[in-house]
């Protein structure tokens, strides 16, 4: 049987990805963020998860404004790096797992959760920056991404927005499905986007530190209450952008019902006006 056995959870800020293909991640301000995965790094080469469903934002490059989806998930054998204006970033493609994204896809959608199934979709930095910063610098021509991803993308651009009770609900229907499909497979669900950030309007360049950490506390210690937590509360405390915390919630909530182990926590301020929150749980 398939198994969850731990979660990820991280900010997916592009100039950290922009920071990493030019070869600035040494450079004394980028250093202080790439510094706080170089655990993770070690971790992921141990836990040699086959597969990971990687939970993120489209940021107009798959959806427009045309058609957006609430919660899509990609059923495709793999995935082309989107470009966002200057671009693709230099990464190897992501190599999908069809059979499993549409188990996920029947399983869900019978719990009555609509989810848009995508045979065919380009993933941006949402997706790609957190696979460059728990695996580290890939050159597409030589090498691949040491597992299987399945990108969900989540609308946390266009109100209205998934509440994260619907979030953390969806991730225990993600959790009961992965359970179900007759496979061996070590799987990971990852959980991305945030923290605190806002990029526009008369707050723009606000960091809620505070804020951010409480939410690391509540998101290990009370994930239940925490996904009662308005939109307001989001907007108001962590910025405009701050809302893509919801995603957060449905990894939590793939994870199992009893207390996770904490296997690392990094918080930083700031990273291109950006809060970077980084979690790894594993299940217990």
């Amino acid at each position: 049987m398939a198994r969850i056995t731990a979660s990820v959870y991280t900010s997916h800020v592009p100039a950290i990805g922009a920071a990493l293909d030019l070869g600035k991640d040494q450079e004394p301000y980028w250093q202080k963020v790439f510094a706080g995965y170089a655990f993770s790094k070690t971790w992921l080469e141990q836990s040699k998860p086959d597969v990971v469903f990687l939970v993120y934002n489209d940021h107009a490059n798959a959806f427009s404004l045309d058609i957006i989806p609430t919660f899509a998930i990609g059923t495709a054998a793999e995935f082309a790096i989107a470009d966002e204006g200057w671009g693709p970033r230099p990464v190897p493609k992501v190599i999908g797992h069809p059979e499993l994204a549409s188990h996920i896809a029947h399983s869900v959608i019978q719990d009555e959760f609509d989810l848009t199934i995508v045979n065919k979709m380009d993933v941006d930095h949402g997706l790609t920056v957190p696979l460059s910063l728990m695996c580290g610098r890939r050159d597409p021509a030589k090498d691949a991404w040491p597992f299987k991803v399945i990108p969900f993308a989540v609308n946390v651009v266009q109100y209205p927005v998934p509440s994260g009770r619907r979030c953390f609900n969806l991730g225990r229907a993600i959790r009961k499905a992965v359970e179900s499909f007759d496979e061996d497979l070590n799987v990971q669900i990852w959980g991305t986007g945030g923290m605190s950030h806002q990029l526009q309007g008369p707050r723009a360049g606000l960091i809620n530190a505070e804020w951010d950490n409480r939410f690391l506390d509540r998101l290990i210690e009370s994930p239940e209450e925490l996904a009662q937590v308005p939109h307001i509360e989001y907007v108001r405390e962590a910025g405009s952008e701050g809302i893509e915390l919801v995603m957060w919630l449905i990894a939590r909530g793939a994870m199992s019902d009893r207390p996770p182990r904490v296997r690392h926590r990094f918080f930083h301020v700031p990273a291109s006006n950006t809060a970077v929150g980084h979690l790894i749980l594993e299940n217990t």
